[in-house]
């Protein structure tokens, strides 16, 4: 494929995507979420789809938000941190200080998730003596 062809299918692409629309039903489909869910992160100013009367049309970028934001909570950031990630990129200092902002949030996320493991696995071994204590009690209870 030479050079143009390529760059033919490039714009082609864009703009297929630039043109393709969701509803808020497809989005909650997609994502296994609620509408009320999709809904709450528009109030949030996460993700701003245009209406067509009362209904609301989501575009490509809109999608893509939804799925950032999700993984986001997965991985334990507040919204507002998701907010700011996006606030980064709309405006200065664009991409270079969204970056590396997510990787400062990364790092204390990781830290404080090492921690928790830590704690968790402190509670358990705790838990595992408590256990062994009760079977060996209930054990000489029975005789």
């Amino acid at each position: 494929m030479n050079s143009n062809n390529t760059d033919a299918a490039r714009v082609e692409d864009y703009n297929h995507m630039k043109d393709t629309s969701y509803t808020i039903s497809e989005l909650a489909k997609e994502f296994d979420v609620t509408p009320r869910a999709i809904r709450f992160y528009e109030d949030q100013g996460l993700i701003a789809p245009t209406r067509k009367g009362r209904r609301r049309i989501y575009c490509e970028r809109d999608r893509v938000r939804l799925k950032l934001i999700l993984r986001g909570k997965r991985i334990g950031f507040s919204l507002a941190e998701v907010k700011t990630v996006f606030d980064m990129y709309d405006s200065e200092p664009g991409e270079e200080g969204q970056l590396t902002y997510l990787i400062d949030m990364i790092h204390d996320r990781s830290k404080m998730l090492k921690q928790q493991r830590q704690d968790i696995d402190a509670v358990l071994h705790d838990m595992k003596d408590v256990e062994k204590r009760a079977k060996a009690a209930l054990k000489q209870l029975k005789g």
